[in-house]
């Protein structure tokens, strides 16, 4: 049960997007990480939306990436951070299935089921960034630079299919883990020296998606070092 009102966030829907894989890099796989806005109700079945595709099933969509959720508010901060790029720093620019107002890594929790539409959701894990992210942008430090902040975004798995469309609201129905919160949850996942008991607890978690309870068993282990250089850099 949710402990109190306080406890209660809630967002609005001000973007929705999707997109199909596009040859977009020589010498490079395809990607559909260029999703563009839609207008229209979008339906919402197991898979995420129905319109939208992807790339590389392996490391892409699937049950518990379903939908990837970014916070507007963290615009701002790109374009700070960036500022000679400023102009691409829009909701949609990264990939994200949904943008929002009213929801950050901060006010939502590992676990939580949230109202989407008509469809009902649970964040199950954060994003983490690929070089895909970099080519995408043309900046080379970008997936870095998301791990480094934790402003990656969060995934949902579908728990009651529906539609949603853009102006409506998140509300939080249910929260399961109130102690971690996303924020704490991604700095945890790429937190080099994370205590091993922190990651034997996540690591037993069921609400955490396949994926990341197994990064964190590995991280259980004293002297485990994650080398990142392929999926953040693209070196084989």
């Amino acid at each position: 049960m949710i402990a109190s009102a306080a406890e209660e966030p809630s967002g609005t829907i001000i973007g929705l997007y999707v997109g199909s894989p596009q040859q977009r890099w020589p010498g490079k796989p395809p990607s559909a990480i260029a999703k563009q806005p839609v207008d229209r109700p979008m339906r919402i079945d197991e898979h995420g939306f129905v319109d939208d595709q992807q790339a590389d099933l392996t490391v892409h969509g699937g049950a518990e990436k379903a939908i990837h959720h970014y916070a507007s508010e963290h615009m701002a901060v790109w374009r700070d951070v960036f500022p000679e790029q400023a102009a691409q720093f829009q909701p949609g620019c990264f990939g994200e299935n949904i943008s929002t107002t009213g929801l950050t890594e901060d006010v939502l929790c590992l676990g939580d089921i949230l109202s989407l539409g008509s469809a009902k959701v649970q964040v199950c894990q954060g994003r983490q960034p690929c070089w895909k992210l970099n080519a995408h942008t043309g900046l080379d430090q970008m997936a870095a630079q998301f791990q480094k902040t934790g402003r990656t975004g969060w995934y949902y798995r579908v728990l009651e299919s529906g539609t949603v469309e853009v102006g409506d609201r998140l509300e939080l129905l249910d929260r399961l883990h109130p102690n971690w919160t996303l924020q704490r949850l991604i700095e945890a996942r790429f937190d080099p020296r994370l205590d091993t008991g922190v990651a034997a607890e996540l690591s037993g978690l069921t609400v955490l998606s396949q994926n990341w309870r197994e990064a964190f068993e590995k991280k259980r282990r004293r002297g485990y070092v994650e080398n990142t250089d392929r999926r953040l850099k693209g070196i084989p």
